[in-house]
């Protein structure tokens, strides 16, 4: 049996991935499976509260608010404190928060009012923590492996936070109600545990000068937008979720008005994309391997603009089902590609920074794409926002096409590099 245990360990968490790598995979994995348990609880406990269909879409709004508010802030924090304490520091705040929340239910004094706002310091105190622990894999990991050790991180986001723990959050919830955020809430105190036992220092080396925080953020925009790489990076998330959140803001009515499923099969859907993407990890080494990254971005962007046409057309569930594993293969071999090339091509110093700008291009293009979405489908029907996703997304691919060949030159940064332990 101890055989088989340090088989399977060194598969999940290869000795050459570093010996601080394990302490931050287990950490992830364990915050994941408290937030996909919260991730099903938290809109039945919104719905229980009230049927308004504003105040439940300012439940989403609180969830995007916060990084744009604060990601690129967060990401000038990071590259300020020592990024392991932070990401304890803001774990122990998140569970506090979710105390509040249990006790708030267990008084019977619950309130819209109390969820929407434990809502957005939830998101606020997640925009901090993600600023902090995106940037501890390159000082942990070889940069070679960088690939592997992200494909690995996705895997843990997808199995605890996608396709096993939302089930178990909603059969809790049915029991209790304050029962899956008492189980998140222990799952950021453990996770704190976990990360604080990395041994390796995380703490980014500062310039002799010291500049204020002003001058740190705009360093990080500036930084960002001098580099090829990055600069495509921001400008393709920022464009293609735009036509990305137009489509998939519809997607439950889609489901049911043009496919003809019931919530069941919706939620099948939903299951389809999680599927893929873990096919889509477990082929990543592979991938990574055998071709270019700037290519494997490019096909990626085919796949997204295909999708939206199959979708357009198709009303066989059977047909949707089929091209939302392949596009979740897709989503997540794209942000592990993503993750990679900001890793290796960041310095360690503005990290932070840039990552936090780069968070914020990912959510401004959701928020505007949604409403675009919901416009579109209101005013041409059902299918008008694949359309547009289409449309978009084939004419950004032409026009984004050859940048991507300043992906496949993004290396690791030549001066102030980390230290990224024993091969």
């Amino acid at each position: 049996m101890r055989r088989v245990l340090a088989r399977l360990a060194e598969i999940v968490v290869p000795r050459r991935l570093g010996p601080s790598f394990p302490w931050l995979f287990a950490s992830s994995l364990v915050n994941n499976a408290g937030d996909g348990v919260a991730i099903a609880a938290g809109p039945l406990l919104v719905a229980a509260q009230t049927q308004d269909a504003f105040l439940v879409s300012l439940a989403l709004l609180s969830e995007y608010l916060p990084v744009l508010l604060f990601g690129v802030i967060g990401g000038v924090i990071a590259d300020r404190l020592d990024r392991k304490r932070m990401v304890v520091a803001v774990n122990l705040v998140r569970a506090a928060v979710l105390a509040f929340l249990v006790a708030t239910i267990v008084a019977g004094t619950v309130s819209i009012a109390i969820i929407l706002v434990a809502l957005f310091a939830l998101a606020t105190a997640e925009t901090f923590a993600d600023a902090a622990s995106s940037t501890l894999l390159p000082s942990l990991v070889p940069h070679e492996h960088l690939g592997l050790a992200n494909a690995r991180m996705q895997g843990a986001f997808v199995l605890a936070n996608q396709l096993l723990l939302p089930p178990v959050g909603a059969f809790l919830f049915a029991a209790w109600a304050g029962l899956p955020f008492v189980a998140n809430a222990a799952a950021f105190l453990l996770g704190a545990v976990l990360i604080s036992r990395i041994a390796a220092s995380t703490r980014p080396e500062r310039a002799a000068v010291p500049t204020g925080l002003r001058g740190d953020l705009v360093e990080g925009v500036r930084w960002l937008i001098r580099n090829p790489a990055m600069r495509t990076l921001a400008l393709t998330i920022l464009a293609f979720n735009v036509t990305y959140g137009a489509a998939w803001s519809v997607l439950v009515l889609y489901a049911r008005d043009r496919l003809g499923m019931d919530a069941l099969g919706f939620g099948l859907l939903t299951t389809a994309v999680a599927a893929g993407g873990v096919i889509g990890i477990a082929s990543y080494g592979a991938l990574e391997r055998r071709f270019a990254l700037g290519d494997i971005m490019r096909v990626g962007l085919l796949i997204e603009t295909g999708t939206h046409l199959v979708l357009a057309l198709t009303t066989l569930p059977a047909v949707a089902f089929a091209t939302l594993v392949v596009f979740g293969g897709h989503a997540f071999v794209w942000g592990t590609t993503a993750t990679v090339v900001r890793q290796r091509a960041v310095p360690n110093e503005l990290m932070g920074r840039v990552g936090g700008v780069y968070r914020v291009a990912i959510v401004a293009g959701l928020v505007v794409g949604t409403p675009i979405g919901g416009l579109l489908a209101r005013t041409f029907g059902i299918t008008a926002p694949f359309w547009f996703g289409f449309g978009g997304s084939a004419l950004l691919v032409a026009i984004l096409w050859r940048q991507f060949g300043h992906i496949a030159h993004a290396r690791p940064p030549a001066e102030g590099a980390p230290s990224t332990g024993p091969a």
